[in-house]
């Protein structure tokens, strides 16, 4: 049987994912300091941690896959007109950010991209944690289960 405590401790290893926006990687720090230290004590707060670290693990991945993907297209759309092999001076530098062109699209297609899965991951880490509160497992979509 859980106890409120149980589902307290689970409920605020996912809420700490938030912290990120406080501290640097505290997506990663607070739900780790949280598990490690409860983690004996309950089964359902080891099965929540393992999720709520595997998910912020596999967003960091896809985010990585992401912008690897996206950078490349802005930068040789900005640098599309310069001349790298006759850059003597910069009296007729310019960057030209003319009419857009295809790789503009498919980078901005792919930020856009970016920036939904930014909403769907903060959805889904309120789900979870409500789900914790309940009592009930959750399992994120997309995990990569890295902990087992």
């Amino acid at each position: 049987m859980l106890d409120n405590h149980q589902k307290n401790i689970a409920t605020f290893i996912h809420l700490s994912t938030f912290s990120r926006f406080i501290i640097p990687f505290g997506n990663f720090i607070g739900p780790i300091i949280l598990w490690v230290a409860n983690k004996e004590k309950s089964e359902f707060i080891d099965s929540h941690g393992k999720q709520a670290i595997n998910f912020q693990m596999s967003i960091f991945l896809y985010a990585v896959i992401i912008g690897t993907l996206t950078i490349p297209f802005f930068i040789f759309k900005i640098f599309n007109g310069i001349d790298f092999l006759d850059f003597n001076s910069f009296h007729d530098f310019h960057i030209n950010i003319g009419k857009p062109s295809p790789l503009l699209y498919i980078g901005g297609g792919l930020g856009a991209l970016a920036v939904i899965g930014f909403i769907i991951e903060l959805a889904l880490i309120v789900v979870a944690s409500l789900k914790a509160r309940d009592g009930q497992l959750y399992k994120y979509p997309l995990t990569i289960n890295f902990l087992k």
